[in-house]
């Protein structure tokens, strides 16, 4: 975008504004349009209706001019300025440009809204599979291929009802919580905040009594759930995480456990985050593990028997065979 040097604006105390990349993406997207459809428009009107400070709207305006739109020829800059507190946009033609997908870029939106459609009890049902018959319909040809694709979500429908009524009454819920990474299940009192869908799986995120922070649930994890009769009490401080990049974030003192697992142990890179996934030809896998603890590798690789072995560190590969060795002498004594 081309970009005309600012006046000096005075900045208003901030509104309480979204946090998340997802939250910035979506005013991005929305604000080019907004201002086009009315000429101009001043810099507090517009901070108002997105909800969100002057101080982060000006962010947002900086962050729009290092982005270019290209017609398919020639090159068309979109001309912004915020000059004397007005927001105006010229020379915008190429953002009434009808929105063109490829046959990938449908089959994936299709997938996606699909498995949004499978979610039990999910609100504005109808209005998804209006939004998925228009796109098939305009995708033609490309909607067949994602007919043959599907993502089923893991989830317990009676737990995910159970989670968003308490969201929507702002009850505190008690979960009895399987924890993979330590191999056992804890009990915990929560606060919830939302119910969310990531990478497939669906969480809950709420303020954990027991950590005293906020934490995600997967929902398939939670082997017990009872909503209580508590207000839920999440601190003013507690704010939801940005999950577009990701879930985990390894830590840098993280030990990296190797694996090479067979076709029948794949299922623990599903299951378990890892840092890396590698095809190693006849459906046989070599995953990345990180973890700060690796008492749960031993107990993992040992349940794996022969579907899987660690490959690195040496040391730990080293005492698992020792383990393993332990484990078969018990049994020749019996």
């Amino acid at each position: 975008m081309a970009a005309r040097t600012p006046a000096r604006t005075a900045v208003k105390a901030p509104a309480k504004s979204g946090t998340t990349s997802t939250d910035r993406l979506g005013r991005l997207l929305a604000l080019v349009p907004y201002v086009v459809s009315r000429d101009s428009v001043a810099l507090d009107q517009a901070a108002a209706a997105f909800g969100v400070s002057e101080k982060q709207l000006i962010d947002d305006l900086n962050l729009l001019w290092c982005v270019e739109l290209r017609a398919p020829d020639p090159y068309c800059p979109i001309d912004l300025s915020y000059e004397g507190g007005e927001i105006i946009v010229t020379e915008a033609e190429s953002i009434a440009r009808p929105l063109r997908l490829k046959v990938d870029e449908a089959s994936a939106l299709l997938v996606a809204l699909r498995m949004l459609a499978g979610i039990p009890d999910l609100e504005d049902r109808d209005a998804l599979s209006r939004v998925i018959a228009k796109l098939e319909s305009a995708a033609g040809a490309a909607a067949a291929a994602s007919s043959h694709l599907s993502v089923e979500l893991d989830v317990r429908g009676e737990n995910l009802a159970l989670l968003r009524s308490a969201v929507a009454r702002g009850r505190r819920v008690h979960l009895s919580y399987y924890v993979p990474t330590r191999d056992e299940n804890t009990e915990r009192d929560v606060d919830p905040m939302r119910v969310l869908v990531v990478e497939g799986n669906t969480y809950l995120e709420g303020w954990c009594r027991r950590a005293e922070a906020v934490r995600l649930f997967r929902i398939d994890r939670i082997q017990d759930l009872e909503v209580l009769d508590v207000p839920a009490e999440v601190p003013a401080e507690a704010e939801p995480r940005d999950v577009d990049a990701g879930l985990f974030r390894p830590s840098p003192d993280d030990v990296r456990v190797t694996l090479e697992l067979t076709p029948q142990g794949r299922w623990v890179a599903d299951y378990y985050p890892c840092d890396s996934v590698e095809e190693l030809g006849e459906g046989r896998l070599r995953v990345v593990l990180g973890t700060p603890d690796t008492r749960w590798v031993r107990g993992l690789v040992l349940r794996l028997g022969d579907q899987g072995r660690v490959v690195a560190p040496t040391e730990l590969a080293r005492g698992i065979r020792d383990d393993a060795a332990r484990a078969l002498a018990l049994y020749d004594k019996a």
